[in-house]
């Protein structure tokens, strides 16, 4: 997967906001193509059409404030998933890297895997909630906000509806785990050079390859998920999705036999479109907010450019450039005093 690289001239609550920030952005930016995946992969009637007459029929039913279905709460979602997956993932690292701090590419998508898993565990009713949120009518809407939907599916459903599909992240792991190691293991011989020469355009291609074939070998998971997490006998049709099942298996079995294979796919043309927009936004804005960050912390001489600070060690880090600047500060101030009591 693609993603925004630490700078330690950053704090790490600045790192986590830039990245919070960017996500947030980029979510809010491509929220239409997420409405539209999501429910052809539920098989609304929106989606029988095709990709892009769902769009116009969302519209058209719906109002154009319906292709933003679900993005507050897939907004709100973000900040703890980012915040666990990262911390599962250093914990993960640490405990396989070797006597030298090195550890295998392979080793690290698993460990990216694992912390996937633990991170979407804790986070996965807000998941449910944003299927629901994007399932039903909002102009005639069965559920009112976030908090609404919890306390009616944990109501009227009980507490494990909250986590109904969740078998199926842990299954699509694998999957998606292969897919990004098949990339990244040939990625010298697709630039004909090795990784650490690559440039930040060749970085951004291959997150967007590695995303589109993990996410392309892990989609039936998904859309069967997406499925089991809309079906409710509080929504209209049950959820409007197309089949009706009782159970994981139950569902692959209904897709295939009443909609074939390759069903199971739906929503992957929305999917892949968003990806190259999704990754693009997410780098563009995290750069920007890092070169605020940047100027503020002293580092940079504008906030729309990265022309560096004369003079200023960029190996040393925000709390010890600012030590640095005291210390400098409290020396000019004591030589200007000494000139002072020199001339008296």
């Amino acid at each position: 997967m693609a993603t925004v690289k630490k700078d330690d001239r950053l704090t790490n609550s600045q790192s986590f906001l830039c990245v919070g920030f960017a996500g947030i952005f980029s979510k809010t930016a491509t929220s239409p193509l997420e409405v539209v995946k999501i429910l052809s992969q539920v098989g609304t009637f929106h989606c029988k059409r095709g990709f892009l007459n769902t769009f116009i029929l969302v519209y058209q039913n719906e109002g154009l404030r319906a292709l933003w279905k679900g993005n507050l709460v897939s907004c709100l979602r973000l900040f703890p998933y980012s915040a666990i997956h990262l911390a599962t993932y250093k914990k993960i690292v640490h405990l396989h890297m070797d006597e030298l701090g090195h550890i295998s590419q392979w080793r690290a998508i698993v460990a990216g895997g694992l912390a996937g898993i633990t991170a979407a565990l804790v986070t996965y009713p807000l998941e449910v909630v944003e299927t629901r949120l994007i399932a039903q009518n909002c102009r005639q809407p069965t559920y009112r906000g976030v908090l609404h939907t919890l306390r009616s599916i944990a109501h009227s459903e009980g507490l494990h509806a909250l986590y109904r599909g969740f078998s199926l992240t842990v299954l699509g792991a694998a999957p998606f785990s292969l897919g990004c190691y098949a990339v990244y293991v040939n990625l010298d011989k697709l630039w004909q050079e090795p990784s650490f020469r690559f440039t930040p355009l060749q970085n951004f291609i291959n997150g967007c390859v590695a995303a589109g074939i993990a996410q392309a070998l892990s989609f039936p998971f998904e859309t069967v998920k997406r499925k089991m997490q809309a079906q409710s006998a509080l929504l209209p049709h049950c959820g409007g999705a197309d089949v009706h099942f009782s159970g994981m298996l139950d569902c692959f079995r209904q897709v295939i036999r009443n909609k074939g294979v390759l069903s199971l796919w739906s929503g992957l043309t929305a999917n892949m479109v968003k990806i190259v927009p999704y990754f693009g936004l997410l780098f563009s804005c995290f750069e920007m907010c890092k070169q605020i960050c940047l100027y503020r912390n002293g580092y940079i001489v504008s906030p729309l450019s990265y022309q560096l600070t004369p003079g200023v060690d960029q190996s040393l880090g925000p709390s010890e450039l600012e030590e640095v600047k005291r210390y400098l500060r409290n020396r000019n101030f004591r030589s200007q005093q000494s000139t002072i009591g020199n001339r008296w």
